[in-house]
C-alpha cells in the first residue's frame, strides 16, 4: 500500500470510528461492516495499526477498536530474563511494570499498546500489554543446538526468553556449538516458540574472535563501510590545501600539544595555554571534521547511522573511515590541520571572562601521552622533564588551571563518580592475559577539565545566540527513585535532603564524599548512579544535573560522535553569517532525529562495550578455576553475596553455597546472617574466594568463600 493510499484509508477508518453511531468492533466485525473482502483484511489491520501508533485509537483486551480515550498508552517494551518487563512511555517519568502473565507474547524492544492497571501494588504503576504494534527485533544472535529433525537457537541476549525453533531445511548446515545469526520468520505466541531461519554462521563458540563478533552482530553494529563511503574517503586529501586555510585564524605559531593514551590514533583535540597577566588563556582546538564530511553525503549518512565509534576490548568500530579518523582529521604532530578553536580567558576563580569560537588552522608541536604528562606533573620525573623541557611551564600552568576549574565545578555541586574502568590485556589470539583497573591520573583529569569547560562555553554561546542546536542534557532524578535511595542509605546513617520534591546535585556530591573509603562505598555509589537518569541528546537546553551545569553540549569529539560533527556545522554557519531563516528551519527539521538517533546508538555502543568486557572477564576467570583470590564484598542481596576483586572482576557467592550455617538475608542491615551462629557477611568485608565457575553463555562468574573450606 502506497503512503498516499494509507493516509486516505486512515482518514476513512478514523472517520468511521469517530462517528456517533460506531460501537467498538473487532477487525472481523469492522471488515464485514465496511464490506471489505477477506483477502483485504490484512490491509485494514495495517491501517488500524498505523492509527494505534499515532494514539488516535485504542484496542481493548478483547480486541475491540475504539476512539482513544487516553486509557491506553504506547511505548517500548524492555524484557527481563525472568519473564516480566517494563514499558517506557515517552513523557512518563516512570516505566510501567508488566508482570509475566501480562506480557502476552511481546518480545524485547517491541512497540506495544498497554492498558494501565488501576491501583497496582504501590511500588510502581503496572500495565497489561494488549497489542503488539511493531516488532523491535527481526534477527537475533545465538548458539545453535541440533536435534534429529530440527534445531533451535538459544539467544545470547537473556532478555529474549524463548529459544528459536529452526526447521532442518532452514539451518544452513549449522552444527552444534555454532554461533549463528537467525532471521525471525514467526514471532510465535505466549504458548508457541518463535521460528526462524539461519542467515549467517559466525563460527564455532570456541573459535578465536567468534565471541566478540557475536556481540557485534547482536547489537547490529555496522562493521564494513559501504563502497560509496569508501570511494568518498579515498578522494579525501592527505594535506591541508591553501584554499582551506583561507579566512581562518592562523594559530600555527601557538604552542600546543595533544594529550592522549599511548595507543590512540584518532586525535581530535589539542590544547594550548598562555598567561595574560593573572588570567589563563586556554585554547581547546578540535579537528574540523565537517570540512571533509559534507552534509547529506554518503559518508555523512553513514556517520549518522552509526552515531558513534564503538570501543570494544579487541577492536574499534569507527564512525568514520580510518583514512579520515587517523589521517587528515587527526591532529597529528608536525602537521597543519584545520580546527574549530574555543579560546577562553579564565580568571583565578575559574570564571570564563571572555571567549572566541573560530575556524582555525593549527600545527601540533608534540603528541604527548597521559603517562608522560603525569610523570612530569606528579612525579617530577627528571628524564621526562628534560625531554619535554620547553612544554613543562605550560603543563604546570595547565595543572593550576585544571585544579581551579575542578574546584569551581565541585563548589556548584558537580557529581564525580570515580569508578575504576577495566583495562583488558589480550594476546594475539584475543585471549585475555590480564585484567586490571584503568585508573584516572592528573593528566587524564586535566584533559577532562578542559573539555568540560569548552563544552559548557560553546553550549552557552549557542543558547544565547538562539541557534538551533544539539545539547547534552541530564534530567533531574525521579523523586520516587531518590526517596528509595534515601530509605536505603538511612540504614547506614546517611541522609539526603529534598526541597519541594527536588534534589540538588550537591546533596549527592556530599553523599559520595562521606562514602569515600567506607565499606559501603561501592554499593551505595553504584546504587546512586543507577537511581539517576541517563544523559541524552536533546534540542532543548534543560541543563545537566550530574555536572550541575545550566548549559552543556558535546563539541570536542567530532571524529567519534555525530552530535559534535553536527554542532560544528551549525557553529560554522553562524560564524560565516549563513544562519538565515532557511538554514535555521533546515536544522530545526533535522535535529530532533539527530538527537534521538545519536542517543539510541550511544546506548547500544555502551551496552556492547560492557558485554565484551563481561565476556573477557569470564574468559579470564575460566583460566583460574579453583584458584583463591582476595576480594571485598561489594553487594549483598537475597540470593547471595557479590565479591569484587582488585582487578574489577565481580562474582557471586550464592546464598545456598554459604557453609557452616543456614544464612538469611537481613534487608534492614544489608547483610547475610547465620541463623544459629550469628555469623555475618557484610558490605565492605574483606574475604577470600575460590573461583567455582565462569559461564561464557550467561557471562556470569560464581565464587565460594575460601575460608570456610579451609577451617
Amino acid at each position: 500500500m502506497s503512503r498516499e493510499e494509507l493516509e486516505k484509508r486512515k482518514k476513512t477508518v478514523y472517520e468511521l470510528i469517530s462517528s456517533d453511531f460506531y460501537v467498538p468492533m473487532k477487525i472481523k466485525e469492522m471488515a464485514i461492516f465496511m464490506e471489505i473482502p477477506k483477502e483485504q483484511r490484512e490491509e485494514l489491520k495495517e491501517v488500524l495499526d498505523a492509527l494505534l501508533l499515532e494514539r488516535k485509537i485504542e484496542v481493548s483486551q478483547k480486541g475491540k477498536y475504539q476512539k482513544s480515550k487516553g486509557k491506553f498508552v504506547t511505548g517500548v517494551f524492555s524484557a527481563h530474563p525472568k519473564g516480566f518487563g517494563f514499558v517506557t512511555v515517552e513523557g512518563m517519568d516512570t516505566d510501567l511494570y508488566i508482570g509475566e502473565e501480562d506480557v502476552h507474547g511481546a518480545m524485547h524492544q517491541d512497540v506495544v499498546q498497554v492498558l494501565a492497571k488501576p491501583g497496582g501494588t504501590g511500588k510502581r504503576p503496572e500495565g497489561v500489554i494488549v497489542k503488539i504494534l511493531t516488532r523491535g527485533t527481526t534477527q537475533l544472535v545465538g548458539l545453535y543446538q541440533e536435534s534429529k529433525n530440527f534445531g533451535f537457537v538459544i539467544p545470547d541476549n537473556g532478555r529474549y526468553t524463548k529459544d528459536i525453533f529452526i526447521p532442518k531445511e532452514q539451518s544452513k548446515g549449522a552444527m552444534n556449538g555454532h554461533k549463528v545469526v537467525v532471521l525471525l520468520t514467526d514471532y510465535g505466541t505466549a504458548q508457541k516458540s518463535p521460528e526462524g531461519k539461519i542467515i549467517e554462521i559466525l563460527g564455532h563458540i570456541s573459535d578465536p574472535g567468534t565471541d566478540v563478533l557475536s556481540i557485534v552482530k547482536g547489537y547490529d553494529l555496522p562493521v564494513e563501510f559501504p563502497e560509496k563511503v569508501m570511494n568518498q574517503a579515498e578522494r579525501t586529501p592527505d594535506q591541508v590545501s591553501e584554499a582551506d586555510r583561507q579566512g581562518r585564524m592562523d594559530l600555527r605559531e601557538v604552542q600546543m600539544v595533544t594529550i592522549d593514551g599511548e595507543d590512540a590514533k584518532d586525535l581530535d583535540d589539542a590544547v594550548s595555554l598562555k598567561m595574560d597577566g593573572e588570567c589563563f588563556v586556554l585554547g581547546v582546538h578540535i579537528a574540523d571534521v565537517s570540512n571533509y564530511v559534507q552534509e547529506r553525503s554518503a559518508m555523512d549518512r553513514e556517520a549518522l547511522k552509526r552515531g558513534t565509534s564503538v570501543y570494544l576490548v579487541d577492536r574499534v568500530i569507527p564512525m568514520l573511515p580510518r583514512r579520515l579518523s587517523n589521517g587528515i582529521c587527526s591532529l597529528n604532530e608536525g602537521q597543519d590541520r584545520l580546527a574549530l578553536s574555543c579560546i577562553m580567558t579564565i580568571d583565578q576563580k575559574g570564571v570564563v571572562k571572555d571567549h572566541v569560537i573560530t575556524e582555525s588552522v593549527i600545527h601540533v608541536d608534540k603528541r604527548m601521552t597521559y603517562t608522560s604528562v603525569n610523570k612530569i606533573l606528579e612525579e617530577q620525573d627528571k628524564t621526562e622533564m628534560e625531554t619535554y623541557q620547553e612544554f613543562v611551564p605550560m603543563f604546570q600552568n595547565m595543572q593550576r588551571l585544571a585544579s581551579i576549574l575542578r574546584a569551581k565545578r565541585r563548589k556548584r555541586g558537580s557529581i564525580d563518580f570515580d569508578f575504576p574502568e577495566t583495562k583488558v590485556i589480550l594476546d594475539e589470539e584475543g585471549t585475555p592475559v590480564d585484567i586490571r583497573p584503568y585508573e584516572r591520573n592528573t593528566a587524564t583529569r586535566l584533559i577532562e577539565d578542559f573539555m568540560l569547560i569548552a563544552n559548557e562555553t560553546v553550549a552557552e554561546d549557542a543558547f544565547w545566540q538562539e541557534l538551533p542546536f544539539v545539547y547534552r542534557t541530564h534530567d533531574n532524578p525521579d523523586p520516587d527513585r531518590m526517596r528509595k535511595l534515601s530509605t536505603f542509605i538511612n540504614n547506614f546513617g546517611y541522609t539526603i535532603h529534598f526541597k519541594d520534591d527536588e534534589i540538588h546535585p550537591k546533596e549527592l556530591q556530599k553523599l559520595l564524599e562521606k562514602l569515600e573509603g567506607t565499606k559501603e562505598e561501592a554499593q551505595i555509589s553504584r546504587l546512586t548512579l543507577r537511581s539517576m537518569k541517563q544523559a541524552k541528546y536533546t534540542v532543548t537546553c534543560s541543563g545537566h544535573f550530574g555536572l550541575a551545569a545550566k548549559y552543556y553540549c558535546h563539541f570536542t569529539s567530532p571524529i567519534r560522535r555525530y552530535p559534535d560533527l553536527q554542532i560544528h556545522r551549525i557553529l560554522k554557519d553562524a560564524l560565516r553569517g549563513r544562519m538565515n531563516e532557511e538554514r535555521t528551519l533546515h536544522y530545526q527539521n533535522l535535529l530532533e532525529e539527530v538527537a534521538r538517533q545519536s542517543s539510541d546508538r550511544e546506548r547500544k555502543a555502551d551496552e556492547a562495550e560492557r558485554e565484551t568486557i563481561k565476556l573477557k572477564k569470564v574468559e579470564y576467570m575460566s583460566q583460574h578455576l579453583g584458584e583463591v583470590f582476595e576480594g571485598v564484598i561489594s553487594s549483598v542481596t537475597a540470593w547471595g553475596v557479590y565479591v569484587e576483586l582488585p582487578n574489577t572482576v565481580e562474582g557471586l557467592v550464592h546464598a545456598a553455597s554459604l557453609q557452616g550455617d543456614y544464612f538469611e538475608y537481613n534487608e534492614r542491615e544489608y547483610e547475610m546472617v547465620g541463623v544459629h551462629t550469628g555469623k555475618t557477611w557484610k558490605l565492605g568485608q574483606a574475604v577470600s574466594v575460590r573461583v567455582v565457575s565462569a559461564d561464557r553463555l550467561s557471562r556470569t562468574i560464581d565464587f565460594e568463600m575460601a575460608e570456610e573450606q579451609e577451617e
